[in-house]
């Protein structure tokens, strides 16, 4: 399997067009799940485990992994479920998110599988785990697709604090005079709330979307009662890149294609990371990007850019 995602840098000009790459895997029964491979560095038999004090009840212990000491994550436990058994028949997901790099454990991995977002869905209403954030059909199975965000906050919450550099650099803008309103899109629950936490200094009136395609239906249903030009009333959109249905760089190339849309600055928010994204940002036109999750980064850059909508 690691020899598969080796080649994933060849997959890059899937991005862009409401594509990706799905890493399919199980956890305990025969459910399956999935994750986006650019979240991915690495697939492995589990490695052997050493416990420290004070460890969540849901990791299992840190391993050696490259050098680098990684927490291990029992996925299923994480999700509600039972303990993972037999830790030497299971696999670890080397993953990237938030800045953060973790393993988490899983019965079995499957296969790539290339996807639209189109076909990814929102979970139904009444889904019976709070942990889904989208939810897919592969050879007529039903795949889940986990609020991984949603996971790591409950397991190690990150501080939605602002420093008090960036507090000043607040009250000296005037920006939270002004009462803008903006349009931020997320999927995951988590990440909106975190985001408008750290946004309420700026005394905002934030709009809130759970993929792209609800995010632009919302813009063009703006622009069309907006007797003026849209950004006037909606100078910003932050955005999250991986999201159902239409994924936030087509979500970028759609509002820079549509006059009635023109001058809406977009932030790109997300919890991958790396050089590809940097090349996303200037392909699709976002007028920035921020990996998750800062506080002061992201609420600097929304204070700045609204600065200059002026």
């Amino acid at each position: 399997m690691a020899s598969v995602l080796d080649t994933v840098d060849s997959r890059t000009q899937l991005v862009g067009q409401n594509r990706f790459e799905l890493l399919l895997f199980r956890l305990k029964g025969n459910q399956r799940f999935g994750i986006n491979v650019f979240k991915v560095r690495e697939v492995l038999p589990c490695p052997p485990l050493r416990g420290l004090p004070g460890m969540h009840e849901y990791v299992r212990g840190v391993a050696q992994v490259r050098d680098q000491t990684i927490s291990i994550i029992d996925m299923n436990a994480a999700i509600g479920g039972e303990l993972l058994e037999d830790l030497s028949e299971r696999f670890v997901i080397i993953t990237e998110y938030n800045r953060r790099t973790q393993g988490f454990l899983v019965e079995a991995v499957e296969r790539i599988i290339n996807m639209n977002w189109e076909d990814i869905m929102p979970p139904p209403k009444g889904a019976g785990s709070s942990y889904l954030t989208a939810v897919t059909e592969i050879d007529n199975e039903l795949v889940e697709i986990l609020d991984v965000e949603k996971v790591l906050h409950e397991i190690a919450p990150l501080s939605g604090e602002l420093s008090e550099d960036v507090v000043n650099i607040i009250e000296s803008s005037g920006v939270a005079n002004e009462h803008y309103k903006i349009l931020l899109a997320d999927d995951s629950k988590v990440a909106l709330q975190q985001a408008k936490k750290s946004l309420e200094p700026l005394n905002l009136e934030v709009i809130t979307a759970t993929n792209g395609r609800e995010a632009l239906e919302y813009l063009l249903n703006q622009a069309r009662e907006c007797e003026g030009p849209l950004y006037q009333e909606i100078p910003l959109l932050i955005s999250d890149v991986e999201m159902p249905e239409m994924d936030g760089y087509t979500l970028t190339s759609e509002i820079h294609r549509r006059q009635e849309l023109n001058g809406i600055k977009v932030i790109l928010h997300t919890s991958l990371s790396g050089v590809f994204n940097q090349a996303m940002v200037k392909k699709v036109g976002a007028d920035g990007f921020i990996a998750k999750f800062s506080p002061d980064e992201l609420v600097k850059a929304v204070s700045d850019m609204l600065q200059g909508s002026k």
